[in-house]
């Protein structure tokens, strides 16, 4: 019988990726999908991880009828939230084995290549997360607004916490103020209306115009990015407290957030030696484990 694929899911806010390997780890597709953040629907997020599934096996040549004989890992958001985590396993898959552990946690296995270390993830969302001694701790990433400082759901929606302040007379009128509203037509109601029903992805769609302000020497900008930088510090700092002397960033803001992060903080980095879907991939791997073959007939 031929052994099990392996299937890697990168699962965050903002989308999803997929990898799908050979029991050699040669590459043989990779994909996407939506958004697959538990804390927003389980079926929605394992809807967005089967859509890049699909993707990942169309891209290897391969058909839907062929996830019977994949081990799949799925790193997801909001799966560090037990209820969430067990209620993603219970859902009915199509693959054959399945392990659904958190974003954080294959990032940081990924990262440090199964070896103990610390990861910061600064994306959407922002979560701190080590490996030490076998023992696994998480560091915020509880869910905007009430966590996930320094994010970019946290950059955009201090960047139109500002414009409004600006409107108010309450704070410089900058050119960030000036494109923010121009997103909004000029209407500080517009931008309550689009609060009203954001998710964090949402409000995390205006952090590339900080990070781009930031850049041209926007004062109000390179503020904001300045204090997302000291969130960063802090959840760095935490895990180094911890004994994750080795701390890795990942994420879609982890370059941006680089130039605002304290010289303590770089003391610490090391580059990742891989990423999220390498974690993913090695949950797959270790799921299906070296003698798992395909079920007979699939």
């Amino acid at each position: 019988m031929a052994a099990m694929l392996h299937l890697g899911v990168d699962g965050g806010g903002t989308g999803c990726r997929a990898r799908l390997c050979a029991p050699d780890g040669t590459v043989l597709g990779e994909g996407r999908g939506g958004p697959a953040n538990l804390r927003f629907g389980v079926a929605e997020a394992l809807d967005a991880v089967a859509e890049a599934a699909r993707h990942a096996l169309a891209a290897a040549g391969l058909g839907e009828g062929d996830l019977a004989r994949v081990a799949a890992g799925l790193g997801l958001a909001g799966a560090s939230e037990p209820a969430l985590a067990t209620a993603a396993a219970a859902h009915p898959h199509p693959y054959g084995a399945v392990a659904i552990a958190t974003d954080a946690g294959i990032a940081c296995l990924g990262a440090h290549a199964g070896g103990d270390g610390g990861i910061v993830i600064v994306g959407t969302g922002t979560i701190a997360w080590a490996v030490i001694g076998g023992r696994e701790h998480r560091i915020g990433g509880w869910g905007y607004p009430l966590s996930d400082e320094g994010s970019g759901a946290w950059i955009g929606a201090e960047a139109l916490r500002r414009t409004l302040w600006a409107h108010d007379g309450r704070g410089p009128r900058t050119p960030l103020v000036e494109a923010v509203f121009d997103r909004f037509g000029g209407d500080p109601h517009g931008i309550v209306a689009f609060m009203t029903g954001a998710k964090p992805r949402d409000f995390g769609g205006l952090a590339p115009l900080v990070v781009d302000r930031a850049g041209a020497g926007d004062p109000l900008a390179v503020a904001i990015m300045q204090d997302a930088g000291a969130h960063v510090d802090a959840l760095a700092r935490r895990l180094v407290e911890l004994g994750a002397g080795r701390i890795a960033l990942s994420g879609g803001l982890s370059g941006p957030i680089g130039p605002f992060l304290a010289d303590e903080t770089r003391r610490h980095l090391v580059p990742a030696r891989g990423d999220a879907l390498d974690g993913a991939v090695a949950l797959a791997r270790s799921l299906a484990g070296p003698d798992r073959a395909a079920p007979e007939g699939r």
